[in-house]
């Protein structure tokens, strides 16, 4: 029997206009009487009219410096202890989100999410990214509980910047692509490998089918199913993978393309969203599926997303050799793979991607 560790919904998740005039009475239903509140300036702006007066619960807010680092959990950890708290709110966007969930673990309080994009699914998992104060890819933390309040109110996401929910539907796309080569190694595959395989199939589903009339519908400031389909499958499906399946549903090659290509600054621009699209076309290279690669290239015109180096920023070849040794590092995901690849396996497949779609772009 494959040993898996499921952690696969937050305590309680809403999705509707007006969710967040419930906030109050959540927090008192749970004991909680006083909250660190995480936020980010733009997500701030873009939430706090949203946001019902609270006069019975305690709240202490406190700015982030950009990125999900060790040192910045550290220093909001110990704002958090000098201070009463029951429970830690993050208002914005992936990286506040994912700092809310370290601190809390860090301080052993609970988790509230308050989703400002739709960029990734970390309003879902019970995971963190880290990086670097610098912004440069270290490690990523599972945590040993989930979260316990998720609220997503549609309009702050309806009115965010098209681009994060553009890079969110690239990384969603991946669930599928990462989670199906990996639960095809498995031979008997347990029910919770099931349910995350069939979550990473409807994200497919669902963001080739909606993904354009979604972006329509921010681009006219008018919701719609198609967009409400679209921030869901992104924050719920995607979450959903990784929260049943595990090692079999979290991260996989393109990922670990994503990490590589943070060395190289010319990328820094680029939402991790999108640098995880061009993971995805670099693992169907390595897996010897250009049969995919060539389906899925009207849909990465239609949404803009990168095709080749020169849509990374990256002119200069000397440039591939960190960002191919960076992806195959130790501890990486690619390492989930059956077969073992290498620097040279990466340059190859990222060349070959190179002179396969070019004549087709």
């Amino acid at each position: 029997m494959t040993k898996l560790e499921v952690r696969g919904a937050p305590s309680y998740y809403a999705c509707y206009e007006g969710s967040l005039n419930d906030l109050e009475n959540l927090l008192l239903s749970n004991s909680i009487n006083h909250c660190l509140v995480i936020h980010g300036e733009e997500s701030w702006k873009a939430a706090s009219s949203y946001l019902p007066e609270i006069t019975n619960v305690g709240l202490t807010f406190v700015p982030y410096h950009g990125e999900c680092s060790l040192h910045e959990v550290q220093r909001i950890s110990t704002i958090a202890n000098g201070t009463s708290i029951d429970a830690i709110i993050g208002i914005g966007g992936g990286k506040v989100l994912d700092l809310t969930k370290a601190v809390a673990h860090e301080t052993n309080t609970e988790a509230i999410l308050i989703p400002t994009l739709a960029s990734t699914c970390s309003a879902w998992t019970p995971l963190s990214v880290f990086y670097t104060d610098d912004g440069e890819f270290t490690h990523y933390t599972i945590f040993p509980k989930s979260t316990l309040i998720v609220l997503i109110e549609p309009s702050i996401i309806l009115h965010s910047p098209v681009k994060y929910v553009r890079a969110g539907i690239a990384d969603t796309l991946a669930k599928w692509y990462e989670a199906d080569v990996l639960v095809r190694e498995l031979q008997d595959q347990p029910i919770s490998v099931k349910i995350a395989h069939q979550s990473a199939r409807l994200c497919q589903i669902v963001l080739l089918e909606h993904s354009q009339a979604a972006l329509e519908a921010m681009e006219e400031k008018t919701s719609s199913p198609a967009f409400l389909q679209v921030i869901e499958t992104i924050i719920v499906a995607g979450g959903l993978v990784g929260g049943f399946g595990d090692r079999y549903g979290r991260i996989a090659a393109a990922h670990s393309v994503h990490n590589g290509l943070t060395v190289a600054p010319e990328t820094h621009h680029l939402l991790h969203g999108e640098k995880v699209a061009y993971g995805i076309l670099v693992q169907l290279v390595l897996e010897g599926n250009l049969e995919e690669v060539a389906s899925l290239l009207s849909f990465y015109k239609s949404l803009k997303l990168p095709i080749l180096l020169r849509d990374l920023g990256l002119y200069n070849s000397e440039k591939l050799t960190p960002i191919a040794e960076r992806t195959v590092a130790a501890g990486e995901s690619i390492h989930y793979l059956e077969k073992n690849f290498t620097s040279d396996d990466i340059l190859t497949a990222i060349l070959t991607l190179e002179t396969f779609v070019h004549p087709l772009v």
